[in-house]
């Protein structure tokens, strides 16, 4: 079985190749966490198809690719496997990170933590989770499952750590649906930022090398989110909206009134403001800073020029809880984006990146968000990410536990190449399904061992309005009839 990874190259599991042998071992290491023997082998399986299927990687092809030769108890194998077997996702991505890190690492440590969500759109209302919610592979409101994730990540590539399915309140508070779904107990209702800033915890809990945090604007925008990365002790580069009220370079809230006499409680100790001292938006901050404020900054190679925009920085103060607050919240960093030509900004972030930090670190920095929007594409494209037809939440996570385990060994390949080596790319043809599989439903699929036992088709057409008879198939007389005696 061939597969193409990243590389212009084949990497083939089958035949005795060097390939063939590192699967190998770390199939089997990744293996050793899952707590029951008759575990290995199916996820071994698993994996190698989710890096081999041809097109829709749910579990019946898997089956079809890795045992064409008794696909149905293969389907039962790993239908158990990701459905029903109560193994740890949490112990898997931890082995998976301690496996691919070291080959992450060759060349440069973690440059950041990545938070981030995917969605999977579907059509019904039976699998867990799925709301009408914002859905970033449609860019729109629509009926999806949404995946809340934090990734670790390099120039080079990226990798979940932590990944969790958001569940909406109208979900969490039905116990009718929790336990039709096999929802935990111990899941309660939070907002994705909630789930982020715990998956941060987590990651520090199990000594994840730290990094500066990266988000777009749907978790930047969060200031609880921004106060609790700051209250674990890690910088943040938070994605806001043009609307994020700020005070300009050099101002602040106005210090506590003075305490002429009792009454007003706590409120004669927190920050003012008054009809000539208000913060601005970040929008209106960019538009007003000088023509000389703004430079050309190039972050990286695009696929046919470099990438290059203007960007300015300012030291501001969010404004956003000041009414609660006895002091000015600490400066930070506001970078604003203002690409050459275009009539206004279009990107902006919060960052408490160190004061002395160069504006291309920090732009090199902030970019490196990218990184996980391509390597999403591939997950989801290339090794099935959202191709799990189940409806539970078990199965939801043990198969995106399973694709993750998969890309990090695609990872650790990668990371074999010498810096001199090819340029990354993924591209070519996977493994087709096997010349004799039939997708279940099919009337191909009613064919037998024995030709004398082939099927034809159930005819659903009632034979006159009032019948209520069930259509039954029949033996296929085509097939049986040259077997008769003569």
């Amino acid at each position: 079985m061939k597969i193409l990874t990243f590389v212009e190259g084949w990497v083939d599991l089958h035949g005795g190749t060097e390939a063939e042998a590192r699967f190998g071992v770390y199939a089997a290491d990744l293996a050793s966490v899952l707590g029951h023997a008759d575990r290995v082998r199916p996820f071994g399986d698993y994996c190698v198809g989710l890096l081999s299927a041809e097109g829709r990687k749910s579990v019946e092809p898997l089956a079809a690719v890795t045992a064409p030769e008794r696909t149905a108890a293969q389907h039962q194998s790993l239908l158990h496997l990701v459905a029903q077997a109560a193994w740890s996702d949490q112990a898997v991505l931890t082995r998976v990170r301690e496996l691919v890190l070291p080959s992450m690492t060759r060349d440069e440590p973690v440059q950041a933590w990545i938070i981030d969500d995917t969605g999977f759109p579907k059509k019904g209302e039976h699998s867990v989770g799925v709301a009408r919610q914002y859905c970033g592979q449609l860019g729109k409101l629509a009926n999806c499952q949404v995946a809340v994730s934090l990734s670790l990540a390099t120039h080079q590539a990226s990798l979940p750590i932590a990944y969790r399915l958001y569940l909406p309140k109208d979900w969490a508070d039905d116990p009718s649906r929790r336990a039709i779904a096999g929802v935990p107990e111990g899941i309660s209702f939070q907002t994705k930022p909630e789930i982020a800033l715990q998956q941060l915890r987590q990651a520090l809990a199990d000594g994840v090398p730290p990094a500066v945090v990266l988000m777009d604007p749907a978790y930047g925008a969060d200031s609880k989110l921004r106060a609790g990365i700051s209250e674990l002790g890690l910088a943040y580069v938070a994605g806001i909206l043009p609307t994020t009220m700020l005070w300009r370079p050099g101002e602040a809230p106005l210090p506590p009134a003075p305490q002429a006499g009792r009454g007003q409680g706590l409120r004669r100790h927190r920050m003012r403001r008054d009809e000539m001292h208000q913060p601005v938006s970040a929008k209106t901050l960019a538009v007003e800073l000088a023509a000389d404020a703004w430079q050309s900054i190039t972050w990286r190679d695009g696929s046919n020029t470099p990438l290059i925009s203007r960007f300015a920085r300012v030291r501001v103060r969010p404004a956003h809880d000041d009414k609660h607050r006895r002091e000015p919240a600490p400066e930070e960093w506001l970078l604003i984006e203002w690409p050459e030509g275009d009539a206004e900004p279009d990107h902006y972030w919060l960052s408490t990146l160190p004061p002395d930090i160069s504006l291309e670190r920090m732009v090199d920095l902030t970019k490196l968000r990218w990184r996980i929007e391509r390597d999403y594409l591939d997950l989801k494209q290339e090794v099935g990410l959202g191709h799990y037809e189940g409806r539970g939440w078990r199965g939801f996570h043990h198969h995106a536990t399973l694709c993750i385990a998969a890309y990090g060994f695609l990872i650790s390949e990668t990371e074999t190449i010498p810096p001199s080596g090819p340029t990354p790319a993924w591209r070519g043809a996977q493994s087709a399904l096997p010349a004799r599989y039939r997708p279940r439903g099919s009337p191909a699929a009613l064919t037998a061992p024995h030709a004398e036992l082939h099927r034809n088709p159930a005819d659903t057409a009632r034979p006159h309005p009032g019948s209520r008879s069930a259509a039954m198939s029949l033996l296929r007389t085509d097939a049986a009839e040259p077997n008769r005696p003569e």
